[in-house]
């Protein structure tokens, strides 16, 4: 590091000293500084998590309790980007295609994204050639697959040794599958690395529905910048469109964001096998949970043995005026974001040499002042009275900390739709929660019985029963033995109006269809709303065709969590049932940031307890509510009658 650099630092460093009062911090770490200078220090994820998002919280403080000033370092690579070349060209060939590119650019190639028209489903190997006189060609890679598939799943790229190159030639093997119309290309210009750091990924649940598979990840940490994630499988040959989400707050409830998606594959071509594993991620997860979405298809569950993930390293660099121990400090929810003059030599500061501080783990401040930052009690919110809810259920809590509760549907047919009703609540005080709604579909038993009808001879209707009325299935499965036919089927349930008389309520629309030779694939139907009864009608009009036979009916529904914390065990209990309530507000954005952070223990609900029966016409619908009423006016009518009876005559 050049003198000016130095004389810069010690007139900022020395500056911008004065002291500062520990104990409004929870945690400390120590940095042990060999030599006076420049120095950096690595953030541990485990620092990273205990910090705020931004790190405005953290402060390094010397021997003498004064802040020391400090830049935050985030190296980032430079992002790859594409231009169309000046030239394309596709010809025919001997047993190919060959595509003839003038790049008509000097910037550095890493490789070559190829263009073709939807639909086509093929899978060739190909060789790129890269020269200057379209004389003399040297080849830069050669073997490398290319493909697309029925499922979406595709693979374009071509990626190569970075270099300038005036012309690229690109043979396209057409032995083994017919060509394909290749339209276009666009040159990937390179971008620049940047450093990374493995993280620690535990795969903490595993969840399979029809044709998707569902990984929940737990990063350890909160607020890391995921460079990729990759996934280890034995599989040999293979494609799958992933897609990585993270739980996010948006209108006071978490929702799965997608972060990435990536075709992930290995296959086999001549024997020379190439596979893509990771997904590139380049975001910062708020949360230490991440989300990982494998479309299956037609295909048996991808076997996943282990995820892995990289992170970007974050620094911190100051001036340090002597050797010996310093103290990071950080944990600190109401402190102002600190104002140094050090970003005007961000540049230099990067550049230069730097010293290694090394640093302790994160340890609890013995002179932490709780009362200088956020309320321990926080998780506490005010008083409610549970006389106007209808049900509760108890929450069988094991320890505490933050919570995870998965709602049942008992729960769910019950609640409101929106469940504002919902209330967390111990000895009459609620309890802050968040609404997490997942990509899980959970699975819900249909009893099937046949419902067909004597005067309309060709349609076969099938009755099916949900465990309970008003479960918010979004969609059904089914399958058939059937081996050749084509059916719009209608699924529908029968509902009664105000006046009692009843009327069919449609759900959803799907076509069937199936051939031999054809793999067997369920009919699976998206309703356009959640049922209102019990009961759901599917029929089909078979024409002059064979009656087609269904069986192994499913509903689905999407799983709901809700996520809160304790402070301490104590009993607690779900109230749910009351139409009247408003939908909470807590402190929605203080919560988030806790719970994200923290790892969730997993509860469960325990039996369902009555507490307010309902309303004699609140249980009656249609007719029979006019039954009831038209009785009730009968019985007045009598009493009066008998009353006036009794009376004595004037």
């Amino acid at each position: 590091m050049n003198r000016g650099i130095i004389s810069l630092l010690i007139i900022f460093s020395s500056g911008a000293l004065y002291a500062l009062t520990p104990n409004q911090w929870q945690f400390h770490q120590a940095i042990e500084v060999p030599a006076p200078g420049l120095v950096q220090v690595n953030l541990s994820a485990e620092t990273i998590n205990i910090a705020r998002p931004d790190l405005s919280d953290l402060r390094i403080v010397d021997a003498d309790e004064k802040e020391v000033p400090f830049l935050i370092d985030q190296p980032m690579p430079r992002a790859e980007s594409t231009v169309r070349p000046k030239d394309f060209h596709a010809e025919i060939v001997s047993a190919g295609t060959r595509l003839l590119i003038t790049t008509g650019t000097d910037l550095i190639i890493a490789g070559i994204g190829l263009e073709t028209p939807a639909g086509a489903s093929f899978i060739k190997s190909v060789r790129v050639e890269g020269s200057s006189d379209q004389k003399n060609w040297r080849t830069l890679t050669s073997g490398d697959p290319v493909f697309s598939m029925g499922n979406g799943a595709a693979k374009l790229r071509v990626q190569f040794p970075e270099g300038k190159w005036q012309f690229l030639r690109v043979v396209v093997d057409d032995g083994r599958m017919p060509p394909v119309p290749w339209t276009g290309a666009r040159l990937i210009i390179a971008g620049s690395p940047a450093p990374t750091e493995p993280v620690s990924v535990t795969i903490k649940s595993r969840d399979e529905n029809p044709g998707m598979t569902r990984l929940g990840l737990d990063l350890g940490a909160a607020n890391l910048r995921i460079a990729s994630i990759q996934i280890g499988t034995s599989e040999p040959v293979f494609t799958r469109a992933v897609t990585a989400a993270a739980p996010e707050l948006s209108e006071e409830k978490l929702h799965e964001q997608t972060l990435s998606n990536e075709v992930l594959y290995r296959v086999d071509l001549d024997g020379k096998i190439e596979a893509r594993l990771d997904i590139p991620i380049e975001k910062q997860v708020s949360g230490r949970d991440l989300v990982l979405s494998i479309d299956n298809g037609d295909s048996p569950p991808l076997l996943i043995s282990e995820v892995r993930a990289e992170r970007r390293m974050t620094r911190l660099l100051f001036f340090a005026r002597a050797a010996g121990s310093y103290s990071l400090l950080s944990g600190n929810s109401q402190c102002d974001p600190p104002r140094y003059d050090l970003s005007q030599l961000g540049d230099q500061l990067r550049r230069a040499l730097a010293a290694e501080g090394h640093v302790s783990p994160p340890v609890l401040n013995p002179g932490y002042d709780t009362a200088a930052n956020l309320p321990q009690g926080f998780a506490t919110g005010a008083k409610v009275d549970i006389a106007p809810w209808k049900f509760r259920k108890p929450v069988q809590i094991a320890k505490a900390g933050a919570q995870q509760l998965e709602l049942d549907p008992d729960v769910l047919a019950r609640a409101m739709p929106d469940l504002r009703d919902l209330r967390v609540v111990s000895e009459n005080v609620q309890l802050p929660y968040l609404i997490e709604r997942t990509s899980i579909d959970r699975t819900v038993n249909l009893t099937a019985a046949s419902a067909n009808d004597r005067e309309r001879p060709t349609i076969s209707r099938w009755q099916l029963k949900l465990p309970q009325a008003a479960i918010p299935i979004t969609r059904i499965t089914c399958a058939s033995d059937s081996r050749l036919f084509e059916r719009i089927f209608r699924v529908w349930e029968e509902l009664t109006d105000e006046r009692g008389n009843k009327y069919p309520a449609e759900l959803a629309q799907a076509t069937w269809r199936r051939v031999p030779n054809q793999p067997a694939r369920q009919l699976a139907a998206s309703f356009e709303r959640p049922p209102r009864s019990d009961t759901i009608l599917i029929e089909t009009d078979n024409g002059d065709n064979s009656p087609i036979e269904l069986h192994e009916f499913r509903g689905y529904y999407p799983a709901t969590r809700v996520i809160f914390a304790l402070n301490r065990l104590q009993p607690i209990a779900l109230y749910y049932g009351n139409d009247e309530a408003a939908a909470p507000r807590y402190d929605a954005k203080l919560i988030a940031a806790q719970l994200l952070r923290s790892e969730r223990t997993a509860v469960a609900l325990g039996p369902q307890e009555t507490l307010k029966s309902e309303r004699v016409t609140e249980t009656l619908s249609g007719s029979a509510r006019y039954i009831f009423w038209g009785a009730l006016g009968i019985v007045v009518a009598a009493l009066l009658l008998l009353i006036s009876r009794l009376l004595p005559k004037v």
